[in-house]
Order: C-alpha cells, then sequence, then structure tokens
C-alpha cells in the first residue's frame, strides 16, 4: 500500500509554516504554533484520529491571530488532500458524537473532493483559552475547504469554550479516523460512482 504522507512549507509576509502529517500515523504530534490552545487542538485531531502531525508555524501575531490560524489550516488542509490521493479502498464517510463533560459534539464528513462547511460551535464572543471563538470556526471552515472534504460540524450542548472546542476537534478526528480507514470489502475501489473523488 503506498504510505499516505505528505510534506509542505508555506512562507508568505504574514506566515511561515513548516508541516508534515502521515494519515497512518500512531497520533504522534510535534505541535508549535504560539497559540497554546491551537496547538492543544491540533494534538486532540492527531491523538484521536491516529493522524501524526509535525507542525510548526510563526506569524505576525502583532496583527492578531486571524493570519496564523488561517495559514496553519489552509496548510493542514492541502497537505491532508495531498496525503489521501485518489482515496481508494477508504470509507469516505464519518460520523462522530463525542461528550466532553457538559458539552456535546457532531461532526460528519464525507472526503468527496468537494470541499464545504458547515460550522455552529456555540462560541461567538467567547474565549476557548488563547483561542477566540470565531477563529476555531474559521479554522474548521478553511481546514475542509483545503482539504476538499464535505464537513459538518455542531456544538449540541456546552457552556465551557475550552470543553466545546476540544470536543468538537475529538469529534472531527474521530470522523476522520474512521472516513480514513481502508474498508476490506471496497480494497482498491475509488469510493464513488464517478470513478474520482479528486472533485
Amino acid at each position: 500500500m503506498e504510505p499516505r504522507k505528505a510534506t509542505l512549507e508555506r512562507k508568505t509576509r504574514e506566515t511561515e509554516i513548516s508541516l508534515s502529517i502521515d494519515l497512518d500515523g500512531q497520533g504522534i504530534s510535534q505541535v508549535s504554533t504560539g497559540n497554546g490552545m491551537l496547538d492543544h487542538l491540533i494534538a486532540q485531531l492527531s491523538r484521536h484520529g491516529l493522524i501524526d502531525i509535525t507542525l510548526q508555524a510563526k506569524g505576525d501575531l502583532e496583527t492578531g491571530w486571524h493570519h496564523l490560524v488561517e495559514d496553519t489550516a489552509i496548510c493542514l488542509g492541502r497537505a491532508f488532500r495531498e496525503a489521501l490521493g485518489d482515496g481508494r479502498g477508504i470509507h469516505r464517510m464519518g460520523h462522530a458524537l463525542v461528550p466532553l463533560d457538559e458539552s456535546l459534539a457532531m461532526v460528519a464528513v464525507d472526503l468527496s473532493g468537494r470541499g464545504y462547511a458547515a460550522v455552529d460551535c456555540g462560541l461567538e464572543g467567547q474565549m476557548a483559552e488563547t483561542l477566540p471563538g470565531e477563529m476555531v470556526q474559521h479554522f474548521l471552515e478553511s481546514f475542509a475547504l483545503e482539504a476538499k472534504i464535505n464537513l459538518h460540524a455542531r456544538i449540541m450542548a456546552g457552556q465551557n469554550a475550552h470543553h466545546k472546542a476540544e470536543c468538537l476537534f475529538k469529534a472531527l478526528a474521530k470522523s476522520l479516523r474512521y472516513a480514513l480507514e481502508r474498508d476490506p470489502r471496497a480494497e482498491g475501489q475509488v469510493p464513488s460512482t464517478k470513478g474520482t473523488i479528486g472533485g
């Protein structure tokens, strides 16, 4: 089987990012973005999705978190899509309902090759520790569009902003983990009547 890995580097006037990803990993992450909460959320994606992620990101933080968060999501999404390849033999779709204390998150994904995001974090005007709630939603939207996946994500219950953000990323991780797994009944088959999940 072809290794499902990708390495990406991106440098602009606003950010500098180096990233490697292994979709068939063990959930090992080394993440440094300059925002502890963002590091924590990406680590959840890695650990519970069994995706190895090594990420170093620097940005023009004097302007706020927007550039760093957006560009990190863009790079992660592009690397994910590259590593996935033609998706032969995968389940393609996955979903999860994940609780964390008082919070509950629902995520469904389709690795369809068509980027779309419907995200309701319930974090507007809140801070998830060091990360503005709006940036959690923007990260997920940017990741979905660049990874070319269909993402539906919603907080079903919750009060604590940290809990809501974390259980949302855990639910995304679990959804991706199943969608990425190879289906023994569909070995070598592209999971689409079109014959492609390239868009």
